[in-house]
């Protein structure tokens, strides 16, 4: 049995807002919208927003969204890197970034395809998407459906970018209960497995209830994409997950988001009331080889490997992203991280909690903070992350003590509105020497941190990208292992 986190007391959280769960899709375009180069501001700190970070962060760059997703309930989400461009995805569709100079990106297309929420990760000159919102279709001008209808669509699509300013939508793989997340796990040099992470969210759902409890493992023959298709429903809960616990945002009925570490063929999952070690030398069969749950986690939302994979963080995205829980009564431990080790006993992995982090700085009552999406920072041999917290902004943590994980670095913006809205940084990851920051309302951010222990990082460089498919980090390396 996995070692507990040590027990605090739990106030009842704020549950997701409906315009959260269920999301708002502007008027759908049916076609690819391509746009010319747009670059960024001269003035970084822009806006009616004040910027505030330490002393050893710069804020090189703010590239505002795209005028197709301007408006303020076309969000930004998740990112993804390959050579000198990152791919950002919107509940509206994506964008590709050229970033060949992190001080002046530049737009260099724009893909109106509607699909909450559009998680993205890139393989070679293929883009993957998710979709998560029932639709008439698969084409990118459909209808949105109800959640009550028979057959509709939802689940992954797939992109050919080889060229950027021209991408091409190649097919669609329908996945049951839709695709809120996708996990990209390399096969070998002919073949792509997806992780699709979904779950129930309203008991209207026809195709999903509370015993979901399963992960869509998606084939995708990299020369023929378009005969891509799910090979296999493993259920990751056979026993059922944590569904009683007080507290919880939803009970447990399958994973939010899963991150792979290739070399060690194991992968955590963020599974709603748990998290989850698994065994994936089988990329069809993963194995649950240990599962804990936390008092004080509302909802285990992601996960990341430190570099020897010695220790898992896992986020809690307690109010499910749309309240403002960075305040007095919610310190220290209910939004934040939960840092546990990982020890290999025999062949047995087994985690044990160690401690928690959460940003030490309380953000206003209109403020939606909490622990989001974030990356390894590739220092060899220590252990650094970097991590979005919604309106809270972008911190940088250090764990190389884990049982006492401190900020080191910051950045952060004031209020975006007198009302609580969805805004501020959705996922901050490490790439290439910088920190690039989707954020929701405010487009593109490019930072530079100057701390010394951070320097061996900057010559880092990979010619590919995605955050949930970790692996270990070394010295001249320009992707993952083959």
């Amino acid at each position: 049995m996995a070692a507990q986190p040590r027990p605090f007391s739990r106030r009842h959280p704020h549950h997701r807002p409906h315009w959260f769960a269920a999301g708002v899709l502007a008027t759908l375009v049916a076609v690819s919208l391509f746009a010319p180069p747009v670059s960024a501001d001269a003035a970084p700190d822009e806006g009616h927003q004040d910027v505030e970070h330490s002393d050893n962060v710069n804020h090189l760059a703010n590239l505002p969204k795209p005028e197709a997703f301007a408006d303020d309930q076309s969000w930004n989400t998740d990112l993804a890197f390959s050579g000198d461009y990152a791919v950002a995805g919107n509940y509206e569709g994506f964008t590709i970034y050229d970033i060949s100079s992190p001080e002046e990106p530049e737009i260099v297309s724009v893909v109106v395809c509607p699909g909450l929420q559009n998680d993205v990760s890139i393989s070679g000159d293929l883009l993957y998407t998710s979709t998560d919102v029932p639709m008439e279709s698969d084409e990118c001008g459909a209808e949105r459906a109800g959640y009550d209808e028979e057959w509709t669509w939802e689940g992954l699509r797939v992109f050919d970018i080889s060229d950027k300013a021209n991408p091409r939508y190649v097919s669609a793989v329908r996945t049951a209960c839709g695709s809120h997340t996708h996990t990209l796990v390399p096969g070998d040099e002919e073949t792509d497995y997806v992780y699709i992470s979904s779950y129930m969210t309203s008991g209207e759902y026809v195709e999903c209830g509370p015993t979901h409890d399963k992960i869509s493992v998606v084939e995708i023959p990299k020369d023929d994409p378009a005969a891509a298709a799910v090979a296999n429903e493993p259920v990751i809960f056979p026993d059922g997950g944590n569904t009683d616990q007080p507290g919880l945002l939803f009970p447990t009925s399958g994973c939010h988001d899963i991150t792979i570490y290739r070399e060690l063929d194991i992968a955590a999952g963020a599974c709603m009331g748990d998290g989850v070690i698994m065994d994936i030398s089988d990329p069809l069969e993963p194995e649950v080889l240990d599962q804990v749950q936390d008092e004080n986690f509302a909802f285990w939302h992601s996960a990341t490997f430190s570099n020897d994979a010695s220790t898992v963080v896992f986020t809690d995205e307690l109010g499910g992203g749309g309240a403002a829980t960075c305040d007095e009564e919610h310190y220290p431990h209910l939004g934040a991280n939960a840092f546990y080790s990982l020890s290999d006993r025999g062949g047995e992995r087994e985690l044990s909690f160690e401690s928690y982090y959460k940003i030490p700085r309380h953000q206003e009552a209109t403020e939606n903070c909490v622990a989001h999406n974030g990356s390894l920072i590739p220092v060899p041999g220590r252990d650094f992350m970097v991590q979005a917290w919604y309106q809270g902004g972008v911190s940088v943590i250090d764990f190389n003590d884990v049982g006492n994980p401190k900020e080191i670095a910051y950045f952060d913006r004031s209020t975006y509105s007198d009302q609580l809205m969805l805004a501020g940084s959705w996922s901050a990851y490490w790439y290439n020497g910088h920190i690039y920051s989707s954020d929701i309302q405010n487009g593109l951010d490019v930072l530079e941190v100057t701390d010394p222990r951070l320097r061996s990082a900057q010559v880092v460089q990979y010619e590919e990208f995605n955050p949930q498919s970790q692996f270990r980090y070394r010295p001249n390396r320009t992707g993952p292992p083959d």
